[in-house]
């Protein structure tokens, strides 16, 4: 079996004394781990950080193998965002997170696109934080976990939504939630439309919603624990006043 596809590396490590595993998410072909021969020499090194953009040429004698793969640079390679630590810690959280998530093997395009639209925002750090939180929302919508905000779970409203169930997912309205603000998550304004600003605080309880839903329907299911890479981003945007 064999395929061409476009990637993106999510991670990568050597293998012997030339050679490096890496693991690509592919945009027909789902997350595929492989072999990649010379992964290991400068030349490849580079294009295979996480986040890096590649042509795969991809070949095995059946799907359920390791198989091998020829990487080709593809589009702008991540050293565009060396010079901001958050932006590469972002880039960071989405692999692990990608990489986490995932099942191998399985077709997600949805996710692929998600990747797509974060890469050029992380070249704004003004920018990029909520647009991380809506990648990981269609993450979830992604693995069939969409949250529910179009209308208030109480009263059926679709006006000042204001928190989130962290049981179920949907949406519930500033009133019908004040006697359990304590027990609901903050749900920012500028999930709800395009349109909305991104005002101090969102960012954090963005996240702090996304984290809730991506551990207990995603993570926690698995045994796994949410990447200690995106604990990382959030303590960066902290230092860095972004949250």
């Amino acid at each position: 079996m064999e395929f061409e596809d476009d990637a993106f590396v999510l991670a990568a490590r050597s293998h012997g004394d030339t050679g490096a595993v890496v693991d690509l998410l592919t945009a027909q072909h789902g997350r595929r781990l492989t072999y990649v021969p010379g992964g290991a020499s400068r030349k490849m090194k580079p294009h295979l950080q996480p986040g890096s953009r590649v042509r795969v040429a991809w070949r095995a004698r059946d799907d359920s193998q390791l198989g091998s793969a020829r990487l080709e640079p593809s589009g702008d390679d991540v050293s565009q965002l060396f010079d901001s630590a958050v932006a590469l810690a972002g880039l960071s959280a989405a692999a692990a997170v990608v990489q986490g998530a995932l099942p191998e093997r399985e077709a997600e395009p949805g996710v692929f696109a998600a990747m797509e639209a974060l890469m050029p925002a992380l070249t704004d750090d003004a920018v990029w934080p909520a647009v991380f939180i809506r990648f990981e929302l269609g993450l979830l919508g992604s693995l069939g976990f969409g949250l529910d905000l179009e209308s208030c779970a109480v009263s059926g409203i679709r006006d000042d939504l204001a928190w989130v169930s962290p049981r179920t997912g949907r949406a519930v309205s500033r009133t019908a939630g004040a006697p359990y603000a304590d027990k609901l998550l903050a749900l920012p304004p500028f999930l709800l439309g395009s349109q909305a600003a991104v005002v101090e605080g969102d960012v954090g309880h963005g996240l702090a919603l996304t984290g809730h839903f991506l551990e207990a329907w995603v993570f926690h299911p698995r045994d796994k624990p949410l990447p200690p890479a995106r604990d990382w981003m959030i303590e960066r945007l902290k230092r860095s006043g972004l949250l």
